[in-house]
């Protein structure tokens, strides 16, 4: 049995940047497997620890030697290896020279491309001791910090200045350098309520060590569950829930080793101002749970977490208290103040916002999305006044003071104040959602006129951007592209819309006015488009060689496309799929091999087998057109598979190009009909089997 120990690295520094913590401690933890791997060092796990003035790692079961290995070097050819008379060339001694042998002495291996020189030699495994050093500090090097700091006479570089390390393999100490310290059995606990050294013997024992003798809670996932735990129960106290988003739930964790509930209030009064702006100054500025009732409004209520028990906990929540009325103030000055104009007040305000150099203002885009707005609810028998409205209101809230300080209420804020100005409610909800969807999996517009106007805010972006030639490259999206076009599909196919993409974005470029080529530009964004539509279809489970089916006939409309591919999809479970596949691939070469055009019309027609599969053939056309009409894929490509048999009989027993010329033109015309009736729901041919 191979022997093997744990192993305990710890990092201790100055606190780290708590939005990041999580990340760097997940690199960390990958970064030394992968360095563990890369050195032929078996483990059974690890784990991440993560505190803000510490990152740590626990392996279990790491072998303690490399095993031996046998490591082969090829030399040169043996053709090359010696000069006419037999003797080494000079390739051959500086080859055998390299590897500390002779030329004698190596041994020659065949291959298919010749014989050649090489050199065995059986590489003696190291202690895992000696490697750990390295791989540590390759781990660190590697790890993803936007910006590294020094500090001291230190030349080495990390997120933050570094005051101590721990490298124990079992109850070894490992003794070495780890950026500016050397390694040691000491960890530090609480900044406050331990401050002394805290020795760790074995790694096992470190995370209880920490917890019992330093106050420090080291798991960052466990921290996480204290929190959550600690602050419902702390609303509950108050009669109500804590409201917790997880994202500010890991800041928290990541801004305390021992979280300790602290339960403040505000003035009722601030409980007229938008939800939205109390949860954004508590959550943004101050890092406080909000708490609600039970119908989902807030009541006067936050919970905080302090890094230490108080002997006096109410000064801590008073404290917190004054600290956090001057900004709920801050926010109801904004909320009177930005409600003295109108939204449509500000909407001359918007020729002041340049979009960009080449697009012009803002009020340049709303009038563009004014006008896509009004197409595309003509197309959809919208409420044309409504969509404008909501077009032009649109990005008026972006001049607002709580936008202007909160930046990511706009659309909410615009929701709030059109409201406020007695705007159609209908509008007020589209000015909120023409953001959606928001994020990766986020909502899209719950009415029509937010999917509207989302669709022709984004698909103004997106033609605009592409015309001025800033095409995204690599991880460059500076005006988010590919999310506005995964949001375009989303809408278009997930609430059931069907808009032609084409049409469309010749209205949105015929309304630019600086010089692009359009045609160019139009295929471009089409591109870009489909690129998106096939990472979303693979994400719903659909295969490369689906999607590529259904994008051979160009489909322009994302929903379309959607009921095209799932048909397809339905269509190759059946026992007949396989066969018409192959046979459509065989169609289709037969039909491109022809160096005559392909008649439209079918003539006389000799074998039994050819007449049959017309018969069947003309039926079949006949059957599907109500059920492409209605979209209704997928019965359609059912009916179809019908024809196997007739085509597999026609392929067996009938020649297709025969020396009659006349009788050739009607088989291939015949063909051409069949493959012409598949081809309306897809290219079935690009199946693979």
């Amino acid at each position: 049995m191979t022997a093997s120990n744990h192993l305990l690295f710890e990092l201790g520094c100055e606190e780290l940047p708590p939005k990041s913590l999580k990340a760097l401690s997940q690199a960390l933890l990958d970064n030394i497997l992968s360095g563990l791997t890369e050195a032929g060092l078996a483990y059974q796990q690890g784990h991440a620890f993560a505190t803000p003035r510490r990152l740590a790692v626990l392996i279990d079961d790491i072998q303690t030697f490399q095993a031996d290995k046998s490591v082969e070097k090829r030399g040169p050819a043996v053709q090359a290896a010696f000069t006419a008379d037999g003797s080494p060339s000079k390739a051959a001694l500086g080859f055998a020279s390299s590897c500390g042998t002779t030329v004698e002495q190596l041994a020659r291996i065949a291959t298919d491309k010749g014989e050649w020189l090489v050199f065995n030699e059986e590489v003696k495994g190291r202690p895992t001791t000696d490697l750990l050093p390295d791989i540590i500090r390759k781990s660190l090097h590697n790890l993803p910090i936007a910006k590294r700091m020094r500090w001291g006479n230190f030349d080495c570089e990390f997120a933050r200045p570094v005051h101590w390390s721990i490298l124990l393999f079992g109850e070894q100490l490992i003794e070495t350098e780890i950026l500016g310290t050397q390694t040691s059995k000491l960890t530090r606990g609480h900044r406050f309520h331990a401050p002394q050294p805290v020795q760790i013997d074995n790694p096992q024992t470190y995370q209880q060590t920490l917890r019992v003798q330093g106050k420090v809670i080291a798991d960052f996932a466990e921290r996480m569950s204290v929190i959550r735990d600690a602050a419902n129960h702390a609303a509950a106290k108050v009669g109500g829930t804590a409201h917790i988003e997880e994202d500010l739930l890991e800041e928290v964790a990541a801004l305390n080793e021992w979280p300790v509930p602290v339960v403040g209030n505000f003035d009722a009064r601030f409980l007229e101002l938008p939800m939205e702006v109390l949860i954004t100054t508590m959550q943004a500025n101050q890092k406080y749970f909000p708490v609600k009732n039970a119908q989902g409004g807030l009541l006067p209520y936050f919970i905080t977490f302090s890094n230490i028990e108080s002997s006096n906990p109410s000064s801590i929540q008073q404290g917190n208290q004054r600290v956090v009325l001057p900004r709920l103030a801050d926010a109801e000055f904004f909320w009177k103040q930005d409600r003295k104009l109108s939204l449509a007040d500000r909407v001359e305000s918007l020729s002041s916002i340049v979009f960009q150099k080449d697009l012009g203002t803002l009020a340049d885009k709303t009038t563009r999305v004014s006008h896509l707005s009004a197409y595309i609810a003509e197309l959809l028998n919208a409420d044309v006044a409504q969509a404008q409205r909501a077009a032009l209101l649109a990005k008026t809230d972006l001049i607002t003071n709580m936008v202007g300080e909160f930046a990511n209420l706009q659309g909410i804020m615009g929701r709030y104040y059109a409201l406020a100005d007695h705007e159609a409610a209908e509008v007020a909800l589209a000015i909120e959602e023409h953001y959606f969807p928001k994020q990766s999996g986020g909502p899209t517009p719950s009415g029509v006129i937010g999917q509207i106007l989302a669709v022709a805010e984004k698909i103004d972006t997106l033609s605009g951007i592409f015309s001025a030639g800033l095409i995204p490259t690599g991880d460059k999206d500076p005006y988010a592209l590919r999310r506005a076009t995964l949001g375009i599909l989303r809408i278009l196919i997930e609430n059931r819309i069907s808009i032609d993409v084409v049409a469309l974005l010749d209205t949105a470029l015929a309304q630019f006015s600086h010089q692009f080529n359009k045609e160019e530009t139009r295929e471009r964004i089409l591109e870009f488009i489909f690129d998106r539509l096939k990472g979303y279809c693979l994400d719903q489970g659909f295969s490369s060689d689906e999607f590529e089916a259904v994008l051979a006939v160009k489909p322009t409309q994302p929903l379309d496309f959607m009921l095209r591919i799932r048909a397809v999809q339905a269509f190759r479970q059946l026992p007949e799929a396989a066969s018409l596949a192959a046979a459509n691939k065989r169609i289709s070469n037969i039909l491109k091999k022809s160096d005559q055009p392909i008649s439209t019309s079918i003539g006389q027609l000799v074998a039994t087998e050819e007449k049959i599969l017309l018969a069947a053939a003309e039926l079949s056309f006949t059957d599907i057109q109500p059920l492409l009409a209605e979209q209704n894929y997928s019965q359609a490509l059912s009916r179809l598979a019908q024809l196997r048999d007739n085509v597999d009989a026609f392929f067996d027993h009938v020649m297709v190009n025969t020396d009659d010329l006349a009788l050739r033109n009607s088989r291939l015309a015949l063909l051409s009909m069949i493959s012409a009736q598949f081809l309306k729901i897809a290219d079935i041919s690009k199946l693979q089997s």
